[in-house]
């Protein structure tokens, strides 16, 4: 089962990633509600991939890249951009539904607009990991978060 864990998670992501634009296409167009129901849906989906990516790496830890030695600085590399990207995504994922929580509307469309590119970019950038760590190369060794990210 654990070994299936990283496709279901890419796949909330695509999924996440695929309900934002959706989201956005129906902001564009005036159908409030609809962009509610698709952000609403977007949230949920990128809230269990971090669920399930959390769970898998504490109970079992982080896969290790197992592609050729020479890309192994490309790929940390890479996945450090992806996770400082995730990172600012979240935060601004989370500063726009708090400002819409609170009826700014004018503050959750400004910073809406920065976060959904943002989201659309991690959400690349993380498949491109996961293409390099499960599909392309076969999986390193399974090891502690800190050790996988630092390239031990």
């Amino acid at each position: 089962m654990l070994h299936v864990l990283p496709y279901i998670n890419e796949g909330f992501m695509l999924a996440s990633a695929l309900t934002m634009a959706l989201g956005w296409w129906q902001i564009r167009r005036k159908r409030v509600e609809a962009h509610k129901r698709l952000m609403v849906t977007s949230v949920v989906l990128a809230s269990l991939f971090f669920i399930g990516y959390a769970t898998k790496t504490i109970l079992v830890g982080d896969t290790s890249f197992g592609g050729p030695e020479h890309l192994r600085v490309t790929y940390q590399t890479f996945l450090q951009l992806h996770t400082v990207l995730a990172t600012v995504g979240a935060v601004l994922g989370l500063l726009a539904l708090r400002f819409i929580y609170k009826r700014s509307l004018r503050k959750h469309a400004k910073i809406g607009r920065v976060a959904a590119p943002v989201w659309f970019i991690t959400t690349i950038s993380g498949l491109g990991v996961f293409l390099m760590l499960y599909v392309i190369y076969p999986p390193g060794p399974t090891v502690n978060v800190f050790r996988a990210w630092l390239g031990q």
